[in-house]
């Protein structure tokens, strides 16, 4: 294996096609420099310089390794550096799960811009996916941070609240609800409501479940989709009602109108997943960035 600091006295003795300055530059005496660059020499089978008592060139094999050397160096200070931000938590990846109701939010999007801005060397990725498997994947590091609605039934996650965010109801731009100025729970119970599937393990659905029982209101079920998109554009289609977060409103759907709620604890929870036993100085960073972007809100 080519010693890096024969590279380096290799590429310094080229630069200054001089022996006495290239070691001056290198803090060495010359008859060293000499020894260690006739080793490096012999390691690689040919000459790198032709000497004489006046000039010294280098050589056709010397001219073709020149660029090699110096890249070998280049990245061996490239992985210095990286290696610096990344023990500081500067550079990295940094994989993020999010259900799809909280992705229209201002906070996830602030969120997001602000950390990029911040740490623009650290590769964030996004995983879109249910609020039931967002703990499971955070457990098993398959997830750094997971943002859900849903309360994680694992010690191995930890959930810490974001705050909450008002509800609101989705309804077809034809129904009588529309022209309401606010809409209740009682009016909603006439209509079919669209949830996410009952396999899905939606905290959103937890939360309307609850919010129905709490007032003593029956829920009707009605048909379901997979994400939000999907809820508001059966809403349009005329198959029934939805309790969305406010972000949703950014869904400016054609046949769709939001209503505000008549319950003040029509709300759903938003919560921040991590692992227990894990720590991650870019997720650490993460948080600070979510927690002043929830304060800013």
């Amino acid at each position: 294996m080519l010693d890096l600091r024969k590279l380096r006295y290799f590429l310094t003795v080229a630069e200054e096609l001089h022996f006495g300055r290239a070691a001056l530059r290198l803090h060495l005496a010359q008859p060293p420099l000499t020894r260690q660059i006739s080793a490096l020499e012999a390691e690689l089978g040919f000459k790198l310089f032709d000497r004489t008592s006046r000039t010294v060139t280098l050589t056709a094999q010397g001219r073709s390794f020149l660029p090699y050397a110096r890249g070998v160096l280049e990245q061996v200070a490239l992985a210095q550096v990286i290696a610096g931000k990344l023990a500081a938590g500067t550079a990295g990846q940094l994989s993020l799960g999010y259900v799809s109701s909280i992705a229209l939010s201002d906070l996830f999007s602030q969120a997001i811009q602000t950390f990029a801005q911040g740490f623009p060397e650290v590769q964030l990725t996004l995983v879109e996916c249910a609020s039931g498997s967002l703990g499971a994947r955070v457990a098993d590091g398959r997830l750094d941070i997971g943002l859900s609605r849903l309360l994680p039934q694992n010690q191995e996650v930890h959930a810490q609240s974001l705050g909450e965010e008002r509800l609101v109801a989705a309804v077809s731009s034809d129904s009588p609800l529309a022209g309401q100025p606010d809409v209740s729970l009682a009016q909603l119970s006439a209509y079919p409501l669209i949830l996410f599937p009952s396999d899905y393990g939606s905290g959103l659905n937890q939360s309307i479940e609850q919010l129905y029982r709490h007032h003593g209101v029956p829920l009707r079920a009605g048909p379901t989709g997979r994400q939000i998109t999907s809820i508001i554009a059966l809403v349009a289609a005329g198959q029934g009602v939805a309790l969305v977060p406010e972000c949703t409103q950014s869904l400016m759907n054609k046949g769709v109108t939001y209503k505000p709620m008549a319950e003040v604890d029509a709300c759903a929870q938003l919560l921040v997943l991590t692992p227990t036993a894990r720590k991650s100085v870019l997720a650490d960073a993460f948080l600070a960035v979510l927690a002043q972007s929830s304060h800013t809100r």
